[in-house]
Order: structure tokens, then C-alpha cells, then sequence
């Protein structure tokens, strides 16, 4: 058994020596990684008829549609005049990008304003001369450019045309280094030297089926026919190389050909993709549409810098990274399904899929260094596989039925526990294996062959047992499929379970779920999303596993661990794979770029990775498999090329064009109107990677941004000003670029531009001379304004003066009126005391004359005291006293007779004469004097009074006539 297995792992060895001996070499097993760009991604014609790269790294394409550009990151397509297909392009390293199609041929470049544009050169070329058919190919040659033809080759340089002709039509010119050879139809392979053809003796051998590649080669230059092989030309003489792949080009056509890395040689066909050979002739890789290729017709074959080669094919463009670390095999027909372990064993590769076993047979009699597959699947092994483990030279198959023992393409069941997940050797008895299973541990033992035979299942603990490990003192930690950990402590002969511990958040662990276990240098991890963990078995906790976590960095959450070589581990961080050497104290060192392109390939939690060699590896995924060389280096050592700052545009209103390159004058002249600028920009780097950006706008930013996989900023509402936009990259978080840098200047807004400061001091001047004239208008305005108000007050204060005079005046008057109303009243007064003095004086005569009468006892005849009471009476009814007092009183109290004869008529003169004694305030005694009556006579006609005027029982008659 050991032998067989010496001899095997002999044969592997032997097998991918090819892959394992230099960096820089294209495997044999596998496929490269192939990406695909479709004619969705592009957004141009199917057909890619040349591929050519100039200085900064962009690639261009002779397209069916025109030319086409790729930095890297975004598509452009340039049209052609009368949308000419373009069936050859060449970039001249200087700026310029030759193209040709159906009678036309020039150069794209970019002008002053940084706009890419086509200049035409076919009027340099004579009339007689001029192309009526298309361009196919096209060379630089130092400073000299050759376009050919099927009718000429047509030589530019110092700005002239010089055209060359062979008399019969050419087929293709090709380049071999600095050499140029053209096939010339119905008479041979000719050089082109300088402007002339020189005929190569014994081109005749090559038949007529069409030269479509020359190569360089140490020794010479490999001619490649269509359909006659291939033949090896030394200088002097051609003859016929048989190869490998002399069949196969024969077949399919041979239609182009490129160099790669310096010794191999890629071949493209009409009708199965490409084949690659190395010097000796053998078949290296052969990539068609099975294999990844999105079309069997390649057009057009290139190599660039990076050794990627470029397919452009009858639908599409196609990358493939010949030096790639990373080989592939993926089952495009999804024959097996989803992988979930790999492995290589006694010259067979074996998979374990979701729906069994598949094995192919790695075929040691081949003539062929390219490896084919044919995989079949095991009889009797339908169903979920988990696990395939080699342990002591015996190959392990965890199955859903159980674990099976794997022998050639057959297998033995030798336990029928469900669910073998995991199987490896005890610790500290190697003697022993442990697998974990969906119901508990089981325990095998080899026989007196030597063979793994099932012992027992481990009693007393049923839980699913996704990992297990067994530390130094011999405990068994069990992480549980999906929550939580045990640490089991097992009898001597590891029949039953002594104890049990559940572990779970409460005990230090950041929760409970998803907690997986491995052996890293000895010592026992625990995996979680926050990070490693150890355990403390002191405090009976666990810790995180800081100095661990702190060098993963990122991938210190990693969900597994896989053992690579002593001292380097394979972290799986969630489907981002890394290779960490963690053995050396100090010399930490971790490589996750060249893994990127299984990100998120591999089945979660299920990810395998098994070892061939030292530096071999054999990695599932999904619908396949993955050789890695670790010995290949070639990816880390690479220099990345400058970010290229591409599109500039404003994005005020409509979106228009600035730049197409960073660069041109209108960088320097944005106007204030358009400061609203979104700038594109992108690493010409092809790879499969993750590139991330950070910009800086010098001028407007304070630092530089977080990275990010936006390949494009907008800047709005920029002030005026200069600035600088600098940017760079990052590939897989690891490998950084330099900084490119782009300059432009907002213009000041209109209104702050030189001649609007100058139209602003024209303008202040003439507002002085305005304001100034406007001033002292105001101010003449102001001045007689204040004269006319000063007038005004004058007149009003006269006018006020004038009033206070006449109330003066009128004071004075009233004043006066009162002293005439008082003496009228007083005269008034005297007046009814007189007549009533009188009318009393009269009363008392006339009574004394009674009493004379009495006395005298007749001495007095009645005829002279009835005179004498004549004249008396006469004198107590004398009208002429109240026409006087009436005129009087009138003159003192403003026709009060008037006023009371109109408020209330039925007054007789008698009520007249009582309101005008109740006005003076008379009293009853002296009123019934002047009306020659008695007091009760008055006081009668004051109630009458009353009455006429309508007066209220409370209204004093006085107050009443006083008030009238």
C-alpha cells in the first residue's frame, strides 16, 4: 500500500511539473481563467477584427462598427466616416491610433481640446492609387507606418505616402519581430524591406492554403498556413514542424497567432478557438467555447504587456490570463452539480458533489501535456457528499448514506452513521480517527492489514457534529452544525462520553451560532464573525485571540481554517480566500490578491481545499474545480499601471463634453456657468481583481475620500479658482498605484471678471458723478424746502398769534358782554324794583286814601277819590313800564320771549311777564307787586305756568327758564 502510494504521489509530481517549475508558465490541467466580454457589456458590433494597446494601457479594437476602446473599465465607441467596419488598428505608442477599413486609413488622436477625433490620410495618396478595397493590416515600424491591402501596401512617414505593389494581390502582411513577411498571391512568401519585396527561396512548400501567422522564435520564425500546419523557417530555408497540434490546425483552420510569454505560441482557429503550444511542439492548453470561449472563431489574437491574450472573436472579446496562478475546470453542462470536495488520489481526480461521487482519470500515457477530463459518476454513490479525506494513503468519502472507503472507481461502504462531515486522527492517538456525523462522534481502527475499519459510534452524545478537534489533554471539542460548542471528555477506549460541557455566549463567546473549530499551530481556535477566539480553561472563559485577530486584519472573521503547508493556513473569510504564513515570529505574511477570482466561488461553510505538492493545490468550487500554484509569483511582483483620467464633463443642464483624456486647453477656461464637473477615470488593469479608488480635489477637499469601486466623482457648485483632481487605485486592498493628477480652472462668473471690475469702476465713477449731482440737487431741494416750511411755520405761527389775539379779543368782548349782560341785568333789576317800588308806593296811597276816606267820614266826595284811584290805577297798569323791561330784558337774554313764545305759543302775556320775574329770580313777594297781585295770586298762575310747559314734577320752573 505504500509503495502504490509512493509511486502515485511520483506520478503527480511528474504530472504538473509543468505547472510547478517555473512562475511563468502556462499550466497543462485546467483551463486559464477566461472573461468574457459580451456584445451587451461593449454595446458595439459582434465582430472584433484586430486588437492593438497603446502607451497608457488602453486597448483598441477593430470593430465591426468602428473603432473601439476599453480602459479597463468602460467601453467607447469611435464611428468611423460613413460608418466604416474597422478591420485593423495599431496605437504607434505616441498618441496616435492607425486604423483602416474599406478604402479609407488614418489616425485617431486627440486634439488641443482633448477631444478624441479621426484625421484621414487617404489624400496623400495619389488618385491612381488610391484604396478601393480594405485595410486589414497595420504596423508601425519605428517612425514608419504599413498599411496593407489586398492590392498594395501603402508606407507613411515624415508625412508622405509611398505605395507598394507586387503586381498580384497580397493575402496578409505580417509582422515577426522587426521583420515584415508578405504572402503574395500565385508566386510566394516575400520580405518587405524598406519599399521593397524580396522573395523568400522555397516559400513554395507552404502550398497555397494562405501564410496567416509568422512568429519569432529563438532559432527563426514559425509560419503558420491554414490549413497545412505549421513549418519553421531558419533564414535560409522552411520546413514542416510537426507538432501536437498539426492535426488540430489542420481541422479547424488556423486563422492568427500571438507569442506568449516569451516561449509559448497561441494559435487562433475558424472553428475551434485556441490552441497553445510551447518550442518543443507540445500542446499546452486548448480554450474553446467548451472551455470558456464565448465564440470558436477567433478573428484576432494579441498579447499585451501583462501576458494576457486578447481574443477578438467572430461574437465578442475574450480575455484569457495565460500566467494566470489559478487554473480551472468548470462543468458548463452543471453535469455534476454543486462541488463540495475535491481531491487527487492514485492518478484520478475526484469530486464530491450534492449529487455524488465523480471521478476522471488523469491519463499517464498521454502523448499530450494538456490534460482532458472525462467525469463519471461511481456506481452506488448517488446522493449528498460532504467530505473526501486521504489518511495514511486510504481516500475517505463522507456521504449522506454513511463513509465509504474509495478504491480506483468504486467504493466500499465501511459505516453506515449518516452524515460523515469530518474525519481526522486523534490528537494524541493517531492510532484512532474521529468523525463527526449529523447524530454524535464515530470511532475507526485499523485491522491487522492496516486497512481503516469502522469500531464503534461514540455512546452518550447525539448531538450533529460539524467539526472536532482534540486538544493536548486529550478533551474533544465538538462544534455543533449550527449553535454552540462541547467540550466532551470521553472514557480510556473512547466508547462513551464521561461528561459533557455546553459552551455558548454566556461563557465569553461573542453568541452562539455559527462557532467553528480548528487546530492552528497545535493550539485549539474558535472562529466567529467578531473574530478568533482561545479558551482559558483556568477561568473556564474564552478570550478573544487578540495578537491572531490584530495580523488577519480583515480576515480575523473568518468562518474556516484549512491547513496548507507547516506553517501556512488557508482562511476563509465568507468566500474571500487568503494564504497566511504564520509560523515565523515576525515574518507574518498574508496573500489574498491572486485569490480574488474565487470570491464568493466556493460553497459556504463547505469550502475544501486539498493539497497535490509543496506547491500545488486543489480548490472546489461551485461547479468545478481550481489548481493553484503557489510558486507562481508572477502576479504579486506586478507594477500597476496609472490611473487614467478619462472623461470630464459638465453636468449642468445637459451633459456636455470638457475632455476625453484629462487634458486640452478647455481645462483651463471652465466657465463659472458650467462649474458643475463629473470626472470619469479607471485603471487600466485586466485582471480579475477588486480595484478601488480615492480622489482628492486640491482646492476644494481637505483630504482624501474613504476608497471606493465608483470610478467617476461629480463636483457641483465649484467657486472660481484652479484645481487639481488626483486619484489613485488600489488592487485586492493590497497593491497601490501612483497618482494621476488632472488641472482645471473654474472661470470667475461674469460678473467678476476683469472687464466687469473694470465696467464696476466706470460704473462707480459715473455713480459718484450722478450721486454727486443728484446730492446737491437733493440738498438745493432740501434748502428750500426748509425755506418754504420755515415760511409756513412763519405763517402758521402768525396764524396762531392771530387766533390767540382774537380769542383775546373775544375774551375781552365777552368779558365786556358780561359786564353789559350784568349791567343790563342789573338795570333790569333796579328797573322792577322801581316799578315795583312804585306800584308799592301807589298801593300804600291808595290805601291811605281809604283810610283818609274813612276818617275824614265823608269829607272827601267819591268823585275825587274815584279820580284819584283812576290815576292810580292807570299808574299800577302802566304799559309802558313792561314795554320798557320787556326791551331790555330781550337785550340781556337773547329774545327769551322769542324763544319761549316759539316752544310754547298758548302762552299769554301775563305767563310772558312771570317767566321773566322767575329768570331774574324774583321772589313771590316781588312778583305779585309787579303784577299788582297777591302772593297767592302768584303762586296760582306758577302752577298754571307749569302746566303750559309741560314740566315734569321733579323740574324746578326756575332752573327750566334759566337754562332756556
Amino acid at each position: 500500500m505504500h509503495l502504490k502510494h509512493i509511486l502515485s504521489i511520483s506520478f503527480l509530481a511528474v504530472m504538473f511539473k509543468m505547472m510547478s517549475a517555473q512562475a511563468a508558465d502556462i499550466k497543462s490541467i485546467g483551463v486559464p481563467y477566461v472573461q468574457n466580454y459580451t456584445k451587451a457589456v461593449y454595446q458595439s458590433g459582434n465582430q472584433n477584427w484586430s486588437v492593438s494597446k497603446d502607451e497608457r494601457g488602453v486597448l483598441y479594437f477593430g470593430n465591426a462598427e468602428g473603432l473601439l476602446s476599453f480602459d479597463g473599465r468602460y467601453w467607447q465607441l469611435y464611428k468611423m466616416p460613413n460608418r466604416l467596419i474597422v478591420r485593423a488598428v495599431a496605437a504607434d505608442g505616441k498618441g496616435k491610433v492607425y486604423v483602416g477599413g474599406f478604402g479609407e486609413l488614418g489616425y485617431w488622436a486627440y486634439d488641443n481640446h482633448g477631444i478624441f477625433r479621426y484625421y484621414s490620410l487617404v489624400n496623400l495618396i495619389p488618385a491612381k492609387d488610391k484604396p478601393n478595397d480594405e485595410i486589414w493590416k497595420i504596423y508601425t515600424d519605428g517612425g514608419r507606418i504599413i498599411f496593407q491591402s489586398f492590392a498594395a501596401i501603402y508606407s507613411y512617414e515624415h508625412g508622405k505616402m509611398q505605395v507598394i505593389r507586387a503586381g498580384s494581390p497580397f493575402l496578409f502582411l505580417l509582422k515577426a519581430g522587426n521583420r515584415f513577411f508578405a504572402e503574395v498571391i500565385g508566386k510566394g512568401l516575400f520580405e518587405l524591406k524598406g519599399t521593397s519585396l524580396s522573395f523568400i527561396r522555397g516559400s513554395e512548400l507552404l502550398g497555397n492554403s494562405g501564410v496567416l501567422s509568422i512568429l519569432p522564435d529563438n532559432t527563426g520564425f514559425i509560419i503558420g498556413t491554414a490549413k497545412n500546419g505549421l513549418f519553421l523557417y531558419d533564414g535560409t530555408s522552411i520546413r514542416p514542424w510537426k507538432t501536437q497540434a498539426d492535426s488540430f490546425l489542420r481541422t479547424y483552420q488556423l486563422n492568427n497567432g500571438t507569442v506568449v510569454l516569451d516561449k509559448y505560441f497561441a494559435f487562433g482557429t475558424i472553428l475551434n478557438g485556441i490552441i497553445i503550444i510551447d518550442r518543443q511542439g507540445n500542446v499546452v492548453q486548448r480554450i474553446n467555447k467548451e472551455s470558456g470561449l464565448q465564440n470558436n472563431t477567433v478573428l484576432s489574437l494579441f498579447t499585451d504587456n501583462g501576458q494576457n491574450i486578447w481574443a477578438g472573436l467572430d461574437n465578442g472579446v475574450d480575455r484569457i490570463e495565460a500566467n494566470s496562478s489559478l487554473y480551472y475546470y468548470f462543468d458548463k453542462t452543471g453535469r455534476f452539480g454543486t462541488v463540495y470536495s475535491s481531491i487527487i488520489y492514485k492518478n484520478n481526480i475526484y469530486l464530491g458533489t450534492n449529487q455524488g461521487l465523480f471521478y476522471s482519470a488523469i491519463n499517464p500515457g498521454q502523448q499530450s501535456l494538456f490534460q482532458s477530463f472525462d467525469f463519471r459518476l461511481i456506481e452506488n454513490s448517488q446522493g449528498q457528499v460532504w467530505d473526501l479525506s486521504l489518511l495514511d494513503g486510504q481516500l475517505f468519502c463522507g456521504h449522506n448514506n454513511g463513509t465509504y472507503k474509495v478504491t480506483g472507481n468504486s467504493i466500499t461502504r465501511i459505516s453506515d452513521v449518516n452524515g460523515g462531515w469530518v474525519i481526522k486522527k486523534l490528537y494524541l492517538h493517531p492510532d484512532l480517527l474521529i468523525q463527526g456525523t449529523y447524530n454524535g462522534l464515530v470511532i475507526y481502527k485499523k485491522d491487522k492489514a492496516g486497512s481503516w475499519i469502522f469500531s464503534h459510534k461514540v455512546a452518550g452524545f447525539n448531538q450533529p457534529s460539524r467539526y472536532v478537534e482534540q486538544d493536548s489533554k486529550g478533551q474533544i471539542w465538538v462544534g455543533h452544525a449550527y449553535k454552540g460548542i462541547f467540550k466532551l471528555t470521553l472514557n480510556e477506549d473512547f466508547s462513551r462520553v464521561k461528561s459533557v460541557k455546553y459552551y455558548d455566549e454566556h461563557y465569553g463567546l461573542p453568541g452562539s451560532y455559527n462557532i467553528n473549530i480548528f487546530s492552528l499551530e497545535g493550539r485549539i481556535v474558535f472562529s466567529s464573525d467578531a473574530g478568533f477566539y482561545v479558551y482559558d480553561e483556568i477561568n473556564d472563559r474564552f478570550y478573544p485571540y487578540t495578537s491572531l485577530n490584530r495580523k488577519l486584519g480583515s480576515f480575523a472573521s473568518s468562518n474556516k481554517i484549512i491547513p496548507a503547508t507547516p506553517r501556512k493556513y488557508w482562511f476563509i473569510n465568507h468566500g474571500k480566500v487568503a494564504l497566511a504564513d504564520i509560523g515565523n515570529p515576525g515574518k507574518f505574511s498574508m496573500d489574498s490578491v491572486r485569490f480574488s477570482m474565487l470570491e464568493n466561488r466556493m460553497v459556504q461553510y463547505y469550502e475544501n481545499i486539498s493539497r497535490i505538492n509543496n506547491s500545488l493545490y486543489l480548490i472546489s468550487v461551485d461547479d468545478g474545480f481550481v489548481i493553484f500554484n503557489a510558486s507562481d509569483t508572477g502576479e504579486q511582483k506586478l507594477q500597476l499601471p496609472a490611473v487614467l483620467i478619462r472623461k470630464i464633463e459638465n453636468t449642468t443642464g445637459r451633459n456636455t463634453l470638457i475632455s476625453e483624456n484629462g487634458a486640452g486647453d478647455r481645462l483651463r477656461n471652465i466657465r463659472f456657468a458650467e462649474n458643475n464637473i463629473r470626472i470619469q477615470y479607471a485603471l487600466p488593469y485586466y485582471r480579475q481583481s477588486t480595484v478601488k479608488y480615492q480622489y482628492f480635489l486640491e482646492g476644494y477637499s481637505q483630504q482624501w475620500s474613504e476608497w471606493s469601486s465608483q470610478s467617476q466623482k461629480e463636483f457641483t457648485n465649484l467657486g472660481r479658482g484652479n484645481y487639481v483632481f488626483k486619484v489613485r487605485a488600489k488592487v485586492n486592498d493590497s497593491i497601490l498605484s501612483g497618482i494621476s493628477t488632472v488641472a482645471f480652472t473654474i472661470l470667475p462668473p461674469w460678473y467678476a471678471t476683469v472687464w466687469a471690475w473694470l465696467a464696476y469702476l466706470v460704473l462707480i465713477v459715473v455713480l459718484l458723478l450722478v450721486f454727486r449731482r443728484v446730492y446737491y440737487a437733493k440738498l438745493h431741494q432740501h434748502q428750500q424746502e426748509i425755506q418754504r416750511k420755515l415760511i409756513i411755520e412763519q405763517e402758521e405761527y402768525l396764524k396762531r398769534e392771530a387766533i390767540l389775539n382774537e380769542q383775546k379779543i373775544m375774551h375781552l368782548k365777552n368779558e365786556q358782554l358780561q359786564a353789559d349782560l350784568a349791567s343790563k341785568n342789573r338795570e333790569i333789576a333796579n328797573s322792577a324794583m322801581n316799578i315795583a317800588s312804585k306800584n308799592e308806593l301807589l298801593h300804600k296811597i291808595k290805601n291811605e286814601l281809604h283810610n283818609i276816606k274813612a276818617e275824614s267820614k265823608g269829607k272827601l266826595s267819591d268823585n275825587e277819590l274815584r279820580k284819584i284811584h283812576k290815576v292810580i290805577d292807570e299808574g299800577l297798569n302802566d304799559k309802558r313800564d313792561w314795554n320798557l323791561f320787556e326791551k331790555s330784558f330781550n337785550e340781556a337774554h337773547e329774545n327769551f320771549f322769542k324763544k319761549l313764545k316759539a316752544g310754547h305759543p298758548d302762552l299769554v302775556p301775563n305767563d310772558l311777564k312771570l317767566c321773566a320775574y322767575l329768570r331774574m329770580n324774583m321772589s313771590s313777594k316781588e312778583i305779585a307787586s309787579l303784577l299788582n297781585i297777591t302772593v297767592r295770586g302768584v303762586e296760582i298762575r306758577r302752577y298754571r305756568l307749569r302746566k303750559k310747559l309741560n314740566l315734569e314734577h321733579d323740574k324746578n320752573l326756575v332752573e327750566f327758564l334759566i337754562e332756556l
